[in-house]
């Protein structure tokens, strides 16, 4: 992993793009300001594990170009680029997993351990910054663009007229509603600080998506015909979860809902291992946990909900639509 996370720092994928043409480890280093020698074993390494191609005559150094796959999600200016979630995933993601051990011992996160902040306050750890803000914002909207089309249409939603992503961040997931769903309107709620960088960042020209500062664990909901909850319940203990779904519930009117979007463990726990790696995830990051169906399930009827349906999607996130 931190092969790649290396070369996406760096700038590798971007400047084999964009330069169109192999080139050697000496010109790539120069370009990109590092020794040659350092530069020449990442190039060998992801050659190695078929991220970049070479190509090498006796007469001629060694020329590296980059693969289908890293033009299209490596590098910065493809419309599929996992460029950020990579930086993300780098920068804040290795450095909290170099205390795994710490968390399974202790079976709590580790961001007191690693960024000196309170373990009780997790967003105060993501958010420590306006550069960790951007950073995991990358993270999230580089999400939908793999899966967010997938979940958008996991079920038929023409019939609810207006949509409130509740910490939908970029807009991303939202956008993929609004653009599957056009007779609907269809809101963001995120922290202030969080949607004042959306609006700012991710804006696309002709956005219908809107976007309203707020806080859904104490502020007011906006009245919505379903409320959509991405990765969001994985974040936190099974007590605040159930009362963010009975705060959901309270505002629903009969026949709105609410869609839970997760990386959801088979029943038996045995896979999907992305699934168990992020249940990993949320144990040194978060207060959460990944779960399986049947435990969304017993919470939405905890809270009231009921008509609950799910939908693995083949794809990383799976989803759950629940009435009230």
């Amino acid at each position: 992993m931190k092969v790649i996370f290396s070369a996406c720092e760096l700038g590798v994928f971007d400047l084999l793009l964009k330069s169109q043409e192999s080139l050697s480890a000496q010109h790539v280093a120069q370009e990109l300001g590092t020794s040659v020698d350092g530069m020449e074993r990442l190039l060998d390494a992801l050659v190695g594990i078929e991220i970049l191609k070479v190509e090498q005559t006796r007469a001629t150094a060694a020329l590296y170009s980059s693969s289908d796959v890293a033009n299209l999600y490596l590098a910065k200016g493809s419309d599929k680029s996992l460029h950020d979630m990579i930086i993300y995933q780098s920068q804040t993601i290795y450095p909290l997993w170099n205390n795994m051990v710490d968390a399974i011992r202790e079976g709590r996160n580790q961001n007191e351990k690693t960024f000196g902040l309170p373990s009780e306050e997790i967003f105060q750890a993501i958010y420590r910054s306006e550069e960790e803000i951007l950073k995991f914002m990358g993270l999230m909207n580089s999400s939908w663009v793999l899966d967010g089309h997938d979940i958008a249409t996991a079920f038929d939603l023409s019939g609810f007229k207006k949509i409130v992503d509740l910490g939908g961040c970029t807009g991303a997931l939202a956008r993929e509603m609004a653009r599957e769903y056009e007779s609907s309107s269809v809101t963001v709620l995120d922290l202030p600080q969080v949607v004042e960088a959306a609006k700012k960042h991710y804006r696309e020209d002709g956005d219908d998506v809107e976007f309203q500062a707020g806080d859904f664990f104490s502020g007011e909901l906006p009245a919505a015909d379903l409320y959509i909850l991405a990765r969001i319940i994985h974040d936190w203990s099974e007590e605040k979860s159930l009362a963010l779904l009975k705060r959901i519930h309270d505002v629903c009117e009969p026949g709105g809902g609410v869609l839970l979007v997760e990386a959801m463990l088979f029943e038996n726990r045995r896979g999907p291992v992305t699934a168990q790696i992020f249940s990993l995830n949320m144990l040194v990051q978060t207060e959460g946990r990944e779960r399986p169906p049947s435990e969304y399930t017993d919470m939405l009827k905890k809270t009231g909900f009921q008509n609950i349906q799910f939908c693995r999607t083949g794809k990383s996130y799976d989803a759950i639509l629940a009435l009230r």
